[in-house]
């Protein structure tokens, strides 16, 4: 698929930008968007080259971006981009932090990149033709069951009313599980979760940008994307889990227990 090629250049012209400026910039040099939320020149700057490149190949297509890039056409795609995911990790020199563009065709993703230009990993899905990570395909992985599982998760710290019902579901989950990871880029907790490193994601508040590559790159690897009732608005309304089906089953029953769908509004 033209696409995902086209995507991957797209990350690398916009991970080139942030590479310039990895660990000269500090939280000092960024601006305050919402409360724990940053945005800094590179993010922009990646922004900029990402849709640059996008807009040379496919000039029909609509573009959102997470810094405000956004373009309307009438071919019924979008291209939704984040163009740093791990702002945070980022500006405090934590390297966990990636690029991440999804296509979405009408009402379905339809191809995802994500670039992680630390470790020179690239993971591409293409709906029907499975998940990658640097060209190899990738599977979900082999664990059945929350107990004992790897899991991955990200703290509601933009959505401070979340914080205790959070705590609850992370209780419950952490009480039967091997281990839980909060590395701060969900984007890539998709990814490694598709690549079978964890057994499974969830996370409540996110945008579009931050799951729309990572939830088609776990479904093409085998697993099952939802929202917190087990349904399909997790793009519309940001909450998710992303997991292989049994532990995908375990994680909707434990975080319903304290809240359903229609209650974390984004």
């Amino acid at each position: 698929m033209h696409e995902v090629e086209a995507a991957v250049d797209a990350a690398h012209a916009g991970a080139a930008v942030l590479l310039r400026h990895w660990e000269h910039l500090g939280k000092e040099d960024a601006d305050l968007k919402a409360r724990n939320d940053w945005v800094s020149l590179a993010d922009r700057d990646s922004e900029r080259a990402i849709v640059s490149s996008l807009r040379a190949r496919f000039p029909n297509d609509s573009i959102v971006g997470e810094e405000g890039s956004a373009v309307r056409a009438a071919s019924g795609r979008t291209w939704i981009i984040d163009p740093l995911d791990g702002t945070s990790n980022y500006l405090q020199h934590f390297p966990v932090w990636s690029v991440s563009i999804g296509l979405k065709s009408d009402d379905e993703m339809v191809a995802g990149v994500i670039y992680e230009p630390l470790r020179e990993l690239v993971f591409t899905a293409e709906r029907g033709a499975g998940a990658f990570r640097n060209g190899r395909r990738r599977r979900v992985s082999s664990q059945t069951t929350v107990e004992g599982a790897f899991l991955a998760t990200g703290f509601p710290f933009r959505a401070q009313q979340y914080v205790a019902v959070y705590c609850a579901i992370f209780q419950d989950v952490i009480s039967v599980s091997k281990g839980v990871r909060r590395a701060g880029s969900a984007a890539l907790d998709l990814a490694y979760t598709a690549d079978g490193v964890f057994d499974g994601f969830f996370e409540l508040h996110l945008a579009p940008w931050d799951v729309a590559a990572g939830s088609l790159m776990i479904t093409e690897a085998g697993g099952v994307v939802s929202d917190f009732s087990g349904g399909d608005r997790w793009l519309e309304r940001g909450n998710i889990v992303g997991a292989p089906p049994g532990i995908h089953a375990d994680l909707v029953r434990m975080i319903h227990r304290w809240v359903s769908e229609g209650q974390p509004e984004r």
